[in-house]
């Protein structure tokens, strides 16, 4: 084929053949037996999947002695059906959970021991704080009623510096406070936080489960329906009001869009790194009311909008995406990239509100030149939309599950059927022609401690050819997802030495330094993962303490 000739058939042929077809598809699961609401990955790369429990019985059967017994319930008082699993991301397979309480809508993070804590939900459940300890075979649910101060449906939790998880807002709940309760009196009241009173939407919110990540100053920047702050929620103060998003159209639940505190990076300049945030897609004000009052379902939003909140006088920059979405995830790829998943073209967040949806990931590259971000993936076949949700493994692939826009689980006679299965995205990065420029990680092995401040050796082989300019340790905290937004989620780019070959042993070495705050890192696990030419190795746990 001449030169010639292949320039013209790259201008005449539709720009999506050649955009399209990264990555690959894989079905882990036709059925978990419940639909993925929320989902955590915990240290023993276990995934921690739940729904609700006030619409009736689930797939997934109960042992007749784990029967929940329950009057509160609105739907089934005695219920021998599950509405939690766990998966286990190394063997494929799963086991039911029994969750006592309303879990509807609620949050979650994990604490510096691994537990995963997760606060609040509908009904009988939302004052509940519920644990589930990693690494412990056979091993449910632990439920502590009534410890939240609030109720807490909608709500968002993120982890601090100090290990505690601050839960913030929620439906009719314009205020924060603190889990573990420590006994001190700061710990145990509850704060109003009047900047979600603001935000609030007459008849439509637009504030809920509210986009929140911890600046490397301790504060916490706070973002609800089109508007942001940097919050003191040691003083409860504002410290800093940054502009509405061009356009003004809400970004939060039910106008779901998705953010992500983009990766950082040069972590030696302390406070004066660059602290970026990505808010891409949602709905048009008034959107929610056309869709549930009129069945008007209107575009979703295809901008992103970017900022740099350390920036002296910050804006917001908007860039378009190749596809509108509502409800989609976001997710920080191992090798800086950003992965958008799931959602809608159409409608809003809700039962049956939303439409048209979107089978094709996109790649979102930060630091390309503007109008060379984005990269259309390979589509799925499974429409993923309300109650969806999303998370990375370990071994760089996405586990995509959910779906259900039905009050019930409904399998038939609807536009978008109850979806009980579990697949797998994996990025181009695992594509079998990368194996060989893929690192392998020998030291640390997982599980290992690793402390603020301190110099940690890496040692990595490579058996392809190698670029040792173009390698880079990184460092992610799991985050907690649901309804469109993975909360604690945090990727390091970490400081370290040119990597140099270890003689005789065919592997290669690069010291890191460990952030020396907590600010930059709260404690707790992450994922280490050695990068080469964008290709990430299987990450390895550590331990932060």
């Amino acid at each position: 084929m001449s030169n010639i000739f292949l320039f013209f058939l790259l201008i005449l042929l539709p720009r999506s053949i050649f955009a399209a077809g990264g990555g690959r598809w894989h079905l882990l699961k036709k059925s978990i037996g419940i639909s993925a609401m929320h989902m955590q990955l915990l240290n023993d790369d276990r995934v921690i999947i739940y729904d609700r429990t006030d619409f009736g019985s689930s797939n997934l059967p109960l042992a007749s002695e784990n029967c929940r017994i329950d009057p509160n319930d609105q739907a089934l008082q005695i219920d021998c059906t599950a509405h939690s699993a766990e998966y286990d991301s190394l063997s494929n397979t799963f086991r039911p959970l029994t969750v006592l309480t309303d879990t509807w809508c609620s949050s979650g993070t994990t604490l510096p021991n691994g537990t995963l804590m997760q606060t609040g939900g509908f009904n009988d459940g939302e004052r509940v704080v519920r644990t589930f300890q990693p690494s412990c075979s056979g091993c449910d649910w632990v439920e502590f009623p009534n410890k939240l101060l609030d109720r807490r449906w909608y709500a968002t939790n993120h982890v601090l510096p100090d290990g505690r998880s601050i839960i913030i807002g929620g439906r009719r709940a314009p205020n924060y406070e603190f889990y573990p309760k420590d006994g001190t009196s700061f710990s145990s009241q509850l704060y109003k936080l009047p900047f979600l009173s603001q935000t609030h939407d007459p008849q439509q919110e637009n504030n809920l489960y509210p986009y929140v990540f911890l600046h490397v100053d301790g504060n916490l920047f706070i973002f609800a329906n089109n508007r942001a702050i940097l919050f003191d929620y040691n003083n409860n103060v504002i410290v800093r009001t940054y502009p509405t998003i061009p356009g003004g159209d809400p970004r939060s639940y039910p106008s779901t869009g998705s953010a992500v505190l983009l990766p950082l990076k040069n972590l030696e300049l302390g406070l004066n790194m660059q602290f970026e945030v990505l808010i891409c897609g949602g709905a048009p004000l008034g959107s929610y009311l056309k869709a549930l009052n009129m069945g008007q379902f209107l575009p979703a939003l295809k901008t992103c909008a970017r900022i740099n909140i350390n920036d002296h006088n910050p804006s917001w920059s908007l860039e378009t995406m190749p596809m509108a979405r509502v409800m989609g995830d976001m997710l920080i790829l191992p090798n800086e990239d950003v992965i958008i998943i799931n959602g809608a073209g159409s409608g809003t967040a809700g039962w049956e509100l939303g439409r048209d949806p979107v089978l094709s990931p996109v790649i979102y590259h930060p630091d390309n030149i503007r109008g060379s971000r984005f990269t259309v993936q390979r589509s799925t076949n499974i429409p993923r939309l309300y109650h969806s949700s999303a998370i990375l493994l370990r071994d760089g692939r996405v586990v995509v599950g959910g779906s259900n826009p039905h009050r019930t689980y409904n399998f038939t006679n609807v536009l978008y059927p109850t979806e009980l299965s579990l697949e797998a995205f994996s990025p181009s990065y695992l594509d079998p022609t990368k194996v060989e420029i893929r690192p392998i990680i020998n030291v640390p092995i997982s599980g290992s401690r690793i402390r603020y401040g301190e110099v940690i050796k890496v040692k990595f082989l490579i058996v392809g050819s190698n670029n040792l300019d173009l390698i880079k340790v990184t460092m992610l905290r799991p985050p907690f997802n649901t309804h469109s937004f993975s909360m604690s989620q945090r990727l390091l780019v970490l400081t370290n030495t040119k990597p140099v070959k270890l003689t005789g042993t065919g592997q290669f070495q690069v010291n890191i330094m460990i952030p020396g705050s907590a600010n930059i890192a709260p404690p707790g696990f992450y994922i280490f993962f050695v990068v080469h030419q964008n290709v990430p190795s299987k990450g390895v746990w550590v331990q932060l303490t």
